[in-house]
């Protein structure tokens, strides 16, 4: 199971209820930031999700809303004598940028990778792909995709022989032979697809977001701004809520959590009734959202 909170709901600048933008996510024990602004850890703490598991930080763009919390992140992780290593994801620039803030000496290897919309990072549970968002710098979006598995029928599996460390075997190897008889994998499984997270950071509506997003179980985009103010939306390069439901109906998505929203909302409600006019299964996120996938 995937677990998502959403650690800072809000744009460019902090309120009381809004944190600087940053998700977090824990999958097998293992947590992935997607963005890291400034008090990030803070929010980590308070939220339950353990800044010590933190494997890998994925920055959309770098704006410092969006990174400047990896300074106090790494300090922590050094008083916190860590010794595994972290990886730092971002577009061009991200070296630039990151190592004035994290100046100093680590237990740790830190490696920061300058990515585009080419990256794809695979292991054998899940891949994670990186595609190109339209904002006013240099932007990223990511998509978390689970591996596609199966799901054994025991009973027909056990009718055909089938039992034990054979289960393991089929697997790997795709068939196994029972005898005189030859007994494929996919004639005693069915397809299990696996869970898809995007998460878009700032950006424009776009068609690469639509196909980056299809089908997903989660959209995770910019909702800065209301109808209202589509005009300073297109001028600030970020998405209205009505944009955003848009590109989730387009891209079929299940559900579509609406992050960065300017402090000029004070009840979100408002904008989640509009995105729902469009798309039913929209919600405006908020900080210490947790979500299951």
């Amino acid at each position: 199971m995937i677990k998502i909170v959403i650690l800072g709901s809000g744009g460019a600048v902090p309120s009381p209820a809004r944190s600087l933008p940053s998700i977090g996510m824990r999958y097998f024990g293992e947590v992935y930031l997607f963005d890291c602004g400034e008090g990030t850890q803070r929010q980590m703490m308070i939220y339950g999700l353990s800044y010590a598991r933190v494997k890998m930080i994925f920055l959309t763009h770098l704006h410092a809303d969006h990174f400047l919390g990896i300074g106090g992140l790494m300090q922590t992780l050094k008083m916190n004598d860590r010794k595994e290593p972290l990886f730092i994801f971002g577009p061009d620039g991200t070296e630039r940028c990151i190592l004035p803030i994290i100046a100093g000496n680590y237990p740790f290897q830190i490696y920061i990778n300058e990515i585009d919309e080419k990256f794809c990072l695979k292991n054998e549970r899940f891949s994670i792909s990186a595609f190109k968002t339209h904002h006013n710098v240099r932007s990223l979006g990511y998509v978390f995709k689970e591996n596609d598995s199966w799901n054994f029928n025991k009973e027909k599996a056990e009718r055909l022989g089938i039992k034990g460390r054979m289960f393991g075997k089929l697997e790997r190897e795709g068939e196994i032979v029972i005898g005189k008889k030859r007994v494929k994998l996919e004639d005693v499984t069915t397809p299990k697809k696996g869970k898809k997270v995007v998460y878009t950071g700032d950006t424009v509506p776009s068609q690469e977001v639509v196909a980056a997003s299809k089908e997903a179980d989660l959209l995770i985009h910019d909702g800065t701004f209301s109808e209202e103010h589509a005009g300073e939306a297109k001028e600030k390069c970020h998405s209205t809520v009505s944009q955003a439901a848009e590109v989730a109906k387009k891209a079929k998505v299940k559900k579509l959590i609406l992050v960065h929203i300017s402090n000029r909302y004070k009840d979100a409600s408002a904008l989640e009734k509009e995105a729902r006019k469009i798309f039913k299964n929209s919600h405006v996120g908020f900080d210490g959202m947790e979500l299951y996938v």
